[in-house]
């Protein structure tokens, strides 16, 4: 059976403390912990993002990912950023669901706007499936290859 999320997409500064604080135990669990990569995921660009949550019934935070206005990142772009789900439940199908909401959300929030990401690199083919184009050769960032993609 497959997993329902509740979406919500709000501001940083609507996040409660404690949603807040899943939100970067789940960035810190899964790209520190888990894939080792060091660098600085509080890097002062929350603050003026979108969050992207997609919680199960009982409010457990199971999908995220960052959506960043024009001119933040990008100079033309929104990117969409910080895409995670939990390692016990990669595999579910909420990969999915949660780029299919963000790139939703981002034409919502940025009409006529690109989008970006910078996607690992093994991931290339899944994001290929939403349009997303390479723009970049692969790279080193935080010892994960990836690359710059972009969806027109």
């Amino acid at each position: 059976m497959a997993i329902q999320l509740r979406w919500q997409c709000h501001g940083f500064d609507d996040f409660s403390p404690r949603a807040l604080y899943e939100v970067l135990q789940l960035r810190d669990r899964v790209f520190v912990l888990e894939q080792q990569s060091l660098y600085g995921d509080i890097d002062g660009m929350d603050l003026d993002c979108w969050h992207l949550c997609g919680r199960d019934a009982a409010g457990q935070l199971l999908a995220y990912a960052r959506l960043i206005a024009p001119g933040v990142k990008y100079p033309d772009a929104s990117a969409i950023g910080r895409v995670v789900i939990p390692q016990a439940l990669r595999g579910s199908g909420l990969a999915k669901p949660l780029m299919q909401q963000a790139v939703q959300q981002c034409l919502a929030l940025f009409p006529g706007r690109a989008i970006m990401l910078s996607a690992q690199a093994e991931r290339q083919g899944f994001y290929e499936s939403f349009g997303f184009r390479p723009l970049s050769a692969p790279y080193d960032d935080g010892g994960i290859l990836h690359l710059d993609m972009r969806r027109d």
